[in-house]
């Protein structure tokens, strides 16, 4: 059996790996490459901070990098907003991947608003 960390370990990089397919899959047009740049790096950045979040060596490393993983997943769903607010790509694509951003931001952040209030 899993623990809540590894299994969100996972779940983050699972979601790593939908934006990198979506950012394969964006047609070739400018803004499609900048909004979609901007995506890759911020929706690939959630998996990579929080696995640094998993190897935090204090409580405050821990609220830190935490706060971190919610920045990163909150500008996450920006962008993907942006791609289908833009016209980039239809909103019926982006609607799950959408969906699992807000959850996993809603994660992140009640986990900081705990972390925090400890």
């Amino acid at each position: 059996m899993s623990t809540q960390p590894e299994e969100l370990r996972a779940r983050t990089k699972q979601f790593a790996l939908r934006i990198v397919r979506l950012f394969k899959s964006l047609p070739r047009s400018s803004e499609a490459f900048i909004l979609g740049k901007q995506l890759l790096r911020s929706g690939t950045a959630v998996a990579a901070n929080y696995r640094a979040v998993c190897r935090a060596r204090s409580k405050p490393e821990f609220v830190a990098r935490m706060g971190v993983v919610v920045e990163e997943a909150d500008e996450t769903v920006f962008w993907i907003e942006m791609l289908g607010d833009a016209g980039v790509m239809p909103r019926s694509r982006l609607e799950s991947l959408l969906a699992e951003a807000n959850e996993l931001l809603a994660i992140f952040a009640a986990s900081h608003r705990t972390a925090r209030a400890r």
